[in-house]
């Protein structure tokens, strides 16, 4: 049996970017798409399957914002942004609209390469082969995770949630009352910890607890660990 070729987009105005993430990508085995604004990018993920996005930020006619809000109401693949800014304010914007993960510009590329690898363990080992559960639920209070069809609800409303933030929920959920560091819930997702990883972390954290939460600002079932990490509540 043939094993399965990804395929990423790559959507960047910048020509010579783009070759170079083909050049390094392809080396690897995945097939590479690419779109020079963010309007031909979501033409063809309507068109064509995707199994990642690789987004810039700075693109005409739409932004890899926009791209990101539009791809994240119909499709839940990985999503990486790369941007110039470096400031953590447009990281967290990045990752409160969906995106998966953030690059600042100039970058190198085996890095890139490492982080859709990651992406990729995340997104595709998130399946109930991967996480076992006798019940084929995770249960606990308001919250129920459907171990077959990998949907989080919370009082039998479907909650809308990456698969980054489910799989950090599951991983908190099946243990609970048990504290994880932050690098040890990011070596849980894809294997290795980077440096700028600790932010992006408190911002899927605050992502989950704004989704499952009924006051956000004084969690019940995420709770932080001053100066340890987190864990999930398990007698509620």
């Amino acid at each position: 049996m043939n094993e399965r070729v990804y395929r990423i987009l790559i959507a960047e105005d910048d020509g010579d970017i783009v070759e170079v993430l083909k050049l390094y990508l392809e080396n690897q085995g995945y097939e590479v798409l690419a779109a020079p604004n963010g309007r031909i990018a979501y033409e063809i993920i309507q068109k064509e399957e995707v199994d990642m996005g690789i987004f810039d930020i700075m693109m005409p006619e739409m932004n890899g914002y926009e791209l990101t809000r539009e791809v994240r109401k119909t499709k839940n693949i990985p999503i990486i942004i790369l941007s110039a800014k470096q400031e953590d304010s447009d990281k967290i914007i990045g990752l409160d609209i969906g995106a998966d993960d953030y690059l600042t510009k100039p970058f190198n590329p085996l890095e890139v390469v490492a982080r859709v690898k990651a992406q990729f363990r995340r997104y595709y080992q998130l399946n109930p082969e991967q996480v076992k559960v006798s019940d084929e639920e995770l249960v606990s209070g308001d919250l129920r995770i459907d171990m077959q069809s990998l949907t989080l609800y919370k009082k039998d409303e479907v909650v809308n949630a990456t698969p980054t933030e489910l799989k950090i929920l599951i991983l908190l959920m099946r243990h609970p009352g048990r504290i994880y560091t932050k690098v040890q819930i990011y070596e849980h997702l894809n294997g290795e910890y980077f440096e700028n990883d600790e932010n992006a972390l408190m911002v899927h954290i605050s992502n989950l607890r704004n989704r499952i939460e009924d006051d956000p600002k004084h969690p019940e079932y995420l709770l932080t660990v001053r100066g340890l990490g987190y864990k999930f509540r398990g007698d509620k």
